[in-house]
């Protein structure tokens, strides 16, 4: 293997010089053409290059880097002379260029200028275009879904990119002002690398050809985010210079870049459990003797620092017009800080008495009531630092000889990411007295009255937690492409074939320990690792009465375990006196022995693969009258060989037995592909397609152990015999080996307009035609050996589809006199209806069928999108509205086997920005982010069809003000 990949590895520098030598032979001197011709020529083979494989030259002649000034316009006129396309306005056409000449249906982002996408990440940019979807959690996107589908593969500058044990990357990584503009591929062509079900994003950066000659650019910006209060900085570096030299044109690139941010979410919730309860001690009277309400209120908010280092440079040589070599590499680094804090009441436990009780008309279900007794209040802050830092260096050339054009591409890509946490535990001495309202501003909202929250002995040391994961992920990719253009026959325009050879490992481990304290009764406030205070209180509104309570800082927490260690070993060995036959106590004194947490064989997974890929692709065109008809048809086979292994874990009255797993798999992906588009006119175009697509399980869904463990219950605490949830004798999880790729049939239309130099309208309707999508579920199995399981793994769901439709619009308005034609508008809305199959578990069996067709999980309905912009006399500004409704996050299952349905309300969202270029080299800008600052709110549907808001999330508004800086062209 180290031998091919060295032959790989010097392909590209023996192909150029294998160019060189031929053309030096013909001429019989050093070629000197290629320096006097470089700058028009190795220009437009730049901008093809950056461009991911399988999108036209004609998509690539506009270059986001290229010299601003006039151009032509969508039908090939020549510019007005009024109107000179720069800064937002080039970007928009380029964007629509791309879109319209590409042999894949796409849209596409580009860059305003170096260091200017529309927003703070991809992610975020990615939210404005239509058919796209996105989730947000602690104020930035965190997942993409594409036509309502979350498998989207990513690619960097066209080859595969991947953090750690994942397939794919994290778009919020990829901070917007290293990027030159992204492509959100809908359907797929044989020459791309295999998409996703939902499709594939390609993230593409600068090259020093495309510019003139040295460019110093970048900018810093500083943000305050009105939640956490807190002030951030923001910045970007880059230079590109390019040479004639005695071996041609010569060109390097170097950018670097800081991107952080710092939140403060707040979170009101009630338990996503819900079901009967014939509570004994119901002091209002009741129509029946059964009520419906949530297990618990509580609070639960995350807070924390994060910050992105980022760089990456890019060396390019052309040593004649025909032949370009590249060297590229990129870093990207992730780094957080955060803490949790959560607040939990039980109402439920240890037989309460439940007073004011209110029901909603016409059901059992409560609206709210007033808790006295039962179980006590418990609190945690937990700590964390996590980061990742991925590397990817890459090296390739093309060549263009006659008809034929060869490229090769060889990369390695290595990631790590490691995770550190730390919480520590309390609880109130006794039961506090709650009132809860679970419908309040829609959710939940509580108080605790005659609670003095600031009485340190009313708090006691329930139990300190550590816990670490780290994961690495590495491999090989190599790729060669010939390309061959076969114009002189009738009907066959082009053929492209191609091979792909890909390595893969990926690898993690985790463990935890945790020290239960709370029955030696510690006061909380004498464990000497700093002052307790209050935590913070982030809500918005006054809703919600109790929003603080005492706890320690961060940074004794973080900077405290070495102290926190000695106190839990000192714990444990009084409890392990009090209770010499408890193996919970005696494990856990064994496991802080030692200052780190040992290493769990448990909690390690790893996994070798390989794939090898072939494919094959012609690209057609012909006439029909006045009609222009062209497409592509072809075929791409993935070959998948996988070797995955972890350790099963099984506690079955505290003694634990460890069996080591493995599973191998071998398979054959055929990934057919077909279009066709039909030019009516040099305006107006139709597109078809087909293609057939897969997903790869993740690596940490194939894991086939499983751990399970049977509950130990502690003699001194009475049962509850209201609490349904003490049938349960064991819990399980795990990954699954039994999962198969997703699959998927794609049938795609798509009708456009290009009625000028930005503007376009297109529609587009589309179909899916999934299998197995993978979800994690809870079922209840009843086991000979181990009793009633609660068991959570990942499974594929039955047969499903998505039928969508998608209405696309943008233009300058042109036609207004004077400074009005700055403003345009951009909009569109996205509709889709998915639903699949969800295993159907039988109670007391290991099989399943599968129920009725249901929503698919993480898809709205409906998506709109909406920009008002103006760009004149210097002045760049943006207003954008984003909005989608009501979703499905998961479907659950209540104690006695009954579907419950966890999803989120619609969102809405208003962003803006403000920029004026003060000369041709210094801009200011002005941005807020969130302006409308909406809550999420999620919600849980019981078995009756009766929905309680799970929880409502305020979020932070950022405010900006920064400053660009360019020189050169």
């Amino acid at each position: 293997m180290k031998r091919i990949a060295l032959m790989l590895s010097v392909a590209p520098l023996a192909l150029a010089t294998a160019a060189q030598a031929q053309t030096q032979a013909e001429t019989g001197t050093p070629d000197r053409t290629a320096d006097r011709a470089a700058t028009k020529t190795h220009k437009k083979a730049a901008v093809t290059d950056q461009v991911v494989e399988g999108q036209t030259e004609e998509a690539a002649a506009v270059s986001p880097g290229a010299p601003s000034g006039p151009v032509a316009d969508a039908a090939g006129g020549s510019s007005d002379g009024d109107i000179i396309v720069t800064g937002l306005r080039q970007s928009l056409a380029t964007a629509a260029s791309i879109k319209r000449n590409s042999d894949a249906i796409l849209d596409a982002i580009v860059a305003q200028d170096i260091g200017k996408l529309p927003d703070d990440t991809a992610a975020e940019s990615l939210a404005r275009v239509a058919g796209v979807q996105v989730n947000r959690y602690g104020d930035e996107v965190s997942g993409v879904l594409i036509r309502g589908l979350p498998d989207v593969a990513t690619t960097y500058n066209g080859r595969e990119f991947f953090t750690a044990e994942l397939r794919r990357s994290q778009l919020q990584d990829f901070p917007a002002q290293a990027l030159a503009g992204i492509e959100i591929y809908k359907s797929g062509t044989a020459d791309l690398i295999e998409p996703g079900l939902a499709g594939l994003v390609n993230v593409r950066t600068r090259r020093p050809f495309d510019f003139k000659g040295l460019v110093v650019a970048g900018g810093v910006r500083g943000t305050y985010n009105d939640q956490s209060r807190k002030y951030d900085p923001n910045g970007n570096i880059l230079i590109s210079d390019r040479w004639n030299t005695g071996i041609g044109e010569i060109g390097l690139l170097l950018n670097a870049s800081y991107a952080q941010s710092q939140y403060h979410n707040a979170i009101r919730y009630n338990d996503t459990n819900i079901t009967d309860s014939s509570p004994a001690s119901v002091i209002t009277p009741t129509p029946s003797g059964t009520i419906r309400y949530p297990y618990s209120v509580g609070l639960y908010n995350p807070a924390g620092k994060r910050w992105r280092p980022s760089a990456n440079f890019a060396l390019q040589w052309a040593p004649n017009s025909d032949t370009q070599v590249y060297l590229e590499g990129i870093y990207q680094g992730y780094r957080g800080q955060g803490y949790t804090d959560n607040w939990s009441d039980d109402l439920r436990g240890l037989d309460p008495k439940l007073s004011d009780v209110v029901l909603v008309n016409g059901t059992n279900d409560v609206r709210s009531l007033t808790k006295t007794g039962g179980n006590r209040e418990q609190a945690y802050r937990s700590t964390d630092r996590a980061q990742t830092n991925t590397y990817q260096i890459a090296t390739g050339a093309r060549w263009e000889t006659g008809r034929a054009t060869l490229s090769t591409d060889f990369a390695y890509t290595t990631s790590f990411y490691s995770d550190y946490t730390h919480s520590l535990d309390s609880a109130l001495k006794g039961p506090q007295t709650v009132k809860a309202d679970f419908l309040s501003d829609g959710g939940a909202a509580f108080s605790l009255p005659g609670f003095t929250v600031t009485d340190p002995s009313q708090y006691v040391w329930r139990g300190y937690y550590e816990a670490y994961y780290r994961t690495s992920g590495s491999g090989f990719q190599w790729r060669g492409d010939v390309s061959l253009d076969t114009d002189p026959l009738p009907f066959l325009k082009k053929i492209q074939m191609g091979y792909r050879l890909t390595t893969r490992l990926a690898d993690y481990a985790s463990s935890n320990r945790y020290a239960y304290t709370e029955n030696l009764q510690i006061p909380f406030s004498s464990l000497g690792i700093g002052q307790l205070g209050l935590t913070g209180n982030p809500f918005r509104g006054g809703d919600q009465g109790f929003t603080q309570y005492l706890s320690y800082p961060y940074g004794d927490i973080d900077g405290g375990q070495a102290q926190l260690r000695a106190l839990s070993r000192q714990a444990l060995a009084q409890l392990v006196a009090l209770n010499p036959n408890d193996s919970g106590y005696k494990n856990a004194q064994t496991l802080f022995a030692s200052d780190q947490v040992p290493v769990d064989p448990s909690g390690t997974f790893h996994a070798n693969e390989k794939t090898y890929t072939a494919y094959a692709q012609g690209k057609y065109g012909f006439n029909i009258g006045s009609l222009e008809v062209d497409g592509l048809a072809g075929v791409r086979a993935v070959i998948t060989n996988g070797l995955y292994s972890g350790v099963s874990q099984i506690y079955n009255n505290g003694v634990r037995t460890l069996t080591p797993q493995a599973l191998h798999q071998d398979y054959l992906d055929i990934l057919p592909n077909a279009s066709m588009r039909v030019k009516f006119t040099d305006k107006l175009q139709l597109r078809l397609g087909y293609t057939f697509t897969r997903t790869k399980p993740d690596f940490g869904q194939l894991n086939p152990a499983v751990n399970i463990t049977t509950v130990v219950r502690d003699p001194s605490q009475p049962l509850d015999p209201n609490n349904p949830f003490n049938r349960i004798t064991a819990n399980g999880s795990g990954g699954n080996p039994n999962l198969k790729p997703l699959t998927s049939h794609n049938y795609d239309a798509s009708l456009e307009w290009y009625f000028s130099r930005s503007g376009f309208v297109s529609g587009a309707v589309f179909y899916r035609d999934l299998s197995g999508f993978i979800s994690n579920y809870t079922r209840f199995v009843q086991d000979p050996r181990y009793g009633f399981i609660q068991l959570n793994r990942p499974e594929n769901a039955g047969q499903g589809h998505i039928l969508g439709a998608e209405a696309n619009f943008q233009t300058f308005l042109d036609f207004l006199p004077g400074d009005l034609k700055g403003f345009g508008f951009q909009g569109n809305v996205t509709y889709l209806d998915g639903t699949n199959r969800t295993p159907n578990f039988t109670e007391n069996s290991n099989s399943f069928t599968y129920g009725p067709f249901v929503p698919i999980t993480g898809l709205s309905k409906w998506t709109y999108n909406a920009s008002l912009f103006y760009e004149r006399n210097g002045i760049t500004s943006r207003l954008s509205y984003n909005r989608r409704s009501e979703f499905v996050n998961y479907y659950g299952t209540d104690i006695n086997n009954r579907q419950t349905v966890n999803g989120t309300l619609p969102i809405s969202r208003l962003d803006f920005s403000l920029s004026y270029d003060v000369n041709k080299q210094f801009t200011l800008s002005v941005d807020g982010t969130n302006l409308l600052a909406k809550p999420f709110r999620d919600f849980t549907t019981d078995f009756y069809g009766f929905r309680y808001t799970q929880d409502i999330r305020d979020e932070g508004r950022y405010y900006g003000v920064g400053f660009r800086f360019r020189f050169g062209e």
